[in-house]
Formats: C-alpha cells, sequence, structure tokens
C-alpha cells in the first residue's frame, strides 16, 4: 500500500526559499527606491529610512540558507556514505 504524504519533499523546500528570496528582492529595490524619494523631500520623513531593512533582513536569511545548502547537501551525502 502506497503511503500519500502531505509534507513537502526536501527538493520543494530550497525550490520555495529561492523564489521567497527573488520576490523579496524585488520588494527590497522598491523600498530602497521609496525612501529615496520620500528622503529626498524638502521636509523628508525620517521614519521612511527603516522601511528597508525587514526586507533586507529577510534577504539575508534566505541569502545565507541558500549560500549554505550546497555544503549541507555534501555533509549530508558524506553520512550517508558511511553508513
Amino acid at each position: 500500500m502506497s503511503e500519500v504524504t502531505t509534507t513537502p519533499s526536501r527538493a520543494v523546500w530550497p525550490r520555495w526559499v529561492r523564489l521567497s528570496h527573488r520576490w523579496i528582492s524585488v520588494a527590497f529595490v522598491l523600498s530602497v527606491i521609496a525612501t529615496s524619494i520620500a528622503l529626498a523631500q524638502a521636509e523628508p520623513i525620517m521614519w521612511m529610512s527603516y522601511v528597508p531593512l525587514f526586507p533586507l533582513l529577510l534577504l539575508f536569511l534566505t541569502g545565507t540558507y541558500l549560500f549554505a545548502l550546497p555544503y549541507f547537501a555534501r555533509w549530508h551525502s558524506r553520512g550517508r556514505a558511511a553508513d
């Protein structure tokens, strides 16, 4: 009897993170443009300088994961070969 799982496979997770990373980068660029426009006004809106920080944090987290992914895969496959 085949078992039906509702959780995504391991191959889907990096693809989802990579796609999210791309869309977050679009949001980051738009927030930097909006911040630049807001700060260039005669009376700048100072709180706008904090707007790009949240997408930047998300880019850091997803980028770090994507950077480390090949190293984790190599480490995981090396452990499997030892079994």
